[in-house]
């Protein structure tokens, strides 16, 4: 069984870590180069929850991987190269021969982010259907009144929000991201956020599974907007199964909708510390984890 990684047991690999997420460390390579290592942590409502879920960062890891290769192009992305034999000799320095580094780490280009996280929905659920129960809105999209849980959308919907680096992300309209970062990058995120929803979802149907929402990041790199940190994970997105899809209700998802779940059902005011997965929760969060891989790859 693989080692897991987690927030307690970061280790010296020889590189400087730059920046410690809720699910990823990342190391400088030189100037130009960034070395992503996706660990075990998990998080849910934007706080980092324990135990972690071992095995989850190298699933993510190889889902990421494959859609950076299905999708390049739409739309350029940061990878150079996930695999760890091809990345002990890119980056000769680093100290990655214990196995807890196999299949969870991915060697990027460095980009100048853009401070947006880019989601689109084509699905009415999560917070999005709780702002539209109140204004009949999403993230100033007007919605057709009568809309009902889970409901497919007219049209999927490009609804950015804030990029938080700790706490909540919050949703933003798209005036306010085009007041933000300017009106010609703004609509080019939405026209690639869109193309990437629409290229994932055809993808996805005939593998049994509808693609809810989900959301991606940006960056430029030598002046080209391009796609980085992860690509359409269980982490990022809602993927359903069509089999089981029906209006109204919440359907069986294949990410951690699963712990969002568990969690909304106790008493936990979505504030550090949070409550303490069970046993069963994350037998079952990487049980969905590791179908979404092999149902996607198919």
């Amino acid at each position: 069984m693989a080692k897991t990684l987690a927030r307690s047991k970061q280790r010296d690999i020889g590189l400087e870590r730059v920046y410690s997420g809720k699910v990823r460390d990342i190391y400088a390579v030189g100037t130009d180069r960034f070395l992503m290592i996706a660990t075990d942590r998990i998080s849910a409502f934007d706080v980092v929850l324990s135990p972690a879920v071992g095995g989850k960062g190298a699933l993510l890891t190889q889902i990421s991987r494959f859609w950076f290769d299905k999708t390049k192009d739409i739309v350029c992305n940061h990878m150079i190269s996930a695999d760890l034999a091809e990345i002990k000799t890119l980056v000769p320095e680093a100290k990655l021969d214990d196995e807890a580094f196999e299949g969870r780490t991915m060697l990027v280009r460095r980009a100048e982010r853009v401070d947006a996280e880019c989601v689109v929905r084509g699905y009415i659920v999560g917070s999005g259907w709780k702002e539209y129960q109140k204004t009949g809105k999403v993230c100033g999209h007007a919605l057709p009144a009568g809309l009902a849980l889970a409901q497919k959308l007219p049209e999927p919907i490009f609804t950015p929000s804030t990029k938080a680096d700790a706490g909540h992300d919050e949703n933003i309209s798209r005036e306010t991201l085009a007041k933000m970062i300017g009106a010609d990058l703004a609509a080019k995120l939405e026209r690639l956020s869109l193309e990437l929803y629409a290229f994932a979802s055809r993808w996805m149907e005939p593998r049994g599974l509808i693609l809810a929402d989900t959301k991606f990041e940006f960056g430029v790199i030598d002046g080209e907007l391009s796609l980085i940190d992860e690509a359409l994970t269980p982490d990022s997105s809602r993927f359903w199964e069509s089999s089981a899809y029906e209006i109204g209700k919440s359907p069986e998802s294949f990410d951690k909708q699963f712990v969002r779940d568990y969690l909304e059902k106790t008493a936990w005011d979505k504030t550090p510390p949070a409550p303490t997965l069970p046993e069963d929760v994350i037998a079952g969060t990487i049980s969905r984890y590791r179908e979404a891989l092999e149902r996607l790859t198919r």
